[in-house]
């Protein structure tokens, strides 16, 4: 009897290891991470400024507004992209620009301006390879007419053949109704 008692809990003991390994497992199993499918792929400049939803996250600065302006112009001199792809690209940079100044061009006539352009770019060997906006604390700030109004430079390296050249912009922002600021135009500045 003593023996059957010993032989019983042997058995007892060996499906209870058994019972713990099998849920232990199943906890593993069921608490472990699965492996994000799409993480091997990789977005182009293109489709990451494609996938960028405005209407949630627009840039809250002037300088973030002409910094995402700046991706969108080197992305337009610079990338590969298909031609639906340029045209989602004007539309979405667009986005960024004052209603007065959207309201200069329509969004044909923009395209195939922009269109124009980058064909002249290609032609003469010209891409902008960087960009560098001034710092926050050289943003200038003014209220005039009602609205808030800021200005403040960004610097381009226009890769030309195998030279670079240094351009020099200045952008003129205001905000509108919605608290976004906006770009209202800008010029090349002219050097000291």
């Amino acid at each position: 009897m003593a023996e059957a008692k010993g032989s019983n809990v042997k058995k007892f003991i060996i499906l209870g290891l058994f019972c713990a390994l099998i849920i232990g497992a199943f906890a593993f199993l069921a608490n472990r991470r699965p492996g994000n499918i799409d993480e091997g792929v990789k977005l182009s400049v293109v489709q990451q400024l494609l996938s960028r939803n405005l209407s949630t996250s627009y840039p809250p600065t002037p300088k973030e507004v002409v910094k995402l302006y700046s991706e969108y112009t080197r992305c337009f001199y610079g990338e590969p992209y298909t031609d639906e792809e340029l045209e989602a690209l004007a539309i979405k940079s667009r986005e960024l620009l004052d209603d007065e100044l959207v309201a200069t061009q329509t969004d044909e006539s923009f395209l195939v301006s922009l269109k124009s352009d980058i064909e002249r770019y290609k032609a003469e060997g010209r891409s902008i390879s960087s960009y560098s906006i001034a710092s926050a604390a050289d943003v200038e700030y003014d209220s005039f007419d009602g609205y808030e109004w800021a200005r403040l430079s960004c610097y381009y390296s226009m890769k030309v053949g195998k030279s670079i050249v240094p351009v020099h912009e200045k952008y003129l922002l205001r905000k509108d109704f919605e608290g976004h600021w906006k770009i209202v135009g800008w010029e090349l500045a002219q050097e000291e």
